[in-house]
């Protein structure tokens, strides 16, 4: 923990209030988009959060990340949808990535954790991917905002491949929506890491 931390007592209402603003946060760029007719899906945690919801909401990790995936010719579009329900866009290095990332700040004094990233369909998200992005096709109607297809949110979820992403697979497996039948769905690359997860559920 940093020495220069400043901790506050321990509150459930300000723990529900940071679940609170993800909600808010993720529908209030849904709804803006949907408003100028931007086609985007949620993916990340909060699309994991939705898929397992759907089977046991016990099993639900909340998260911070509002990752929308948008195609790259929507961006003009999508900004101006943005901006005008108050987020500032901004370019900002990424750990681990060699180029810098769209994010879109939730206000202009606000904090990257406070932001919609976001993911280009078709492109690559580091130089040596294994593969692009998915491209954004069908999406799932939610609550409030389109979802990623679970096909899509899991080949994404094993070409990002970070801590959190295999995290992320083994809460889709943990609830039965991701089995071994599914290696059958990937490249060979890709099934491989599937396989990685299954075979160590536990991690």
């Amino acid at each position: 923990m940093d020495a220069a931390a400043t901790l506050k007592p321990v509150s459930w209402q300000r723990m529900a209030e940071g679940i609170e603003q993800v909600r808010n946060r993720l529908e209030r760029a849904a709804k803006a988009l949907s408003g100028q007719g931007v086609s985007y899906a949620v993916v990340g945690g909060n699309a994991v959060a939705a898929w397992v919801s759907r089977v046991d909401a016990a099993a639900v990790r909340n998260t911070r990340d509002v990752d929308i995936l948008l195609r790259r010719e929507d961006m003009a579009l999508a900004r101006a949808a943005l901006e005008s329900a108050g987020f500032v866009h901004r370019r900002v290095a990424s750990l681990g990535k060699a180029a810098a990332m769209d994010v879109f700040l939730d206000g202009p004094d606000a904090k990257v954790r406070d932001a919609i990233h976001i993911l280009w369909a078709g492109e690559n998200a580091v130089p040596d991917a294994l593969e692009p992005n998915p491209e954004l096709g069908t999406t799932v109607p939610g609550d409030g905002f389109e979802l990623v297809p679970l096909e899509t949110l899991v080949r994404m979820k094993l070409l990002s491949f970070r801590d959190k992403d295999r995290m992320h697979l083994r809460d889709l497996i943990s609830v039965g929506l991701v089995d071994g039948t599914w290696t059958g769905r990937f490249s060979p690359a890709l099934a491989e890491r599937l396989r990685m997860i299954l075979d160590d559920p536990e991690g």
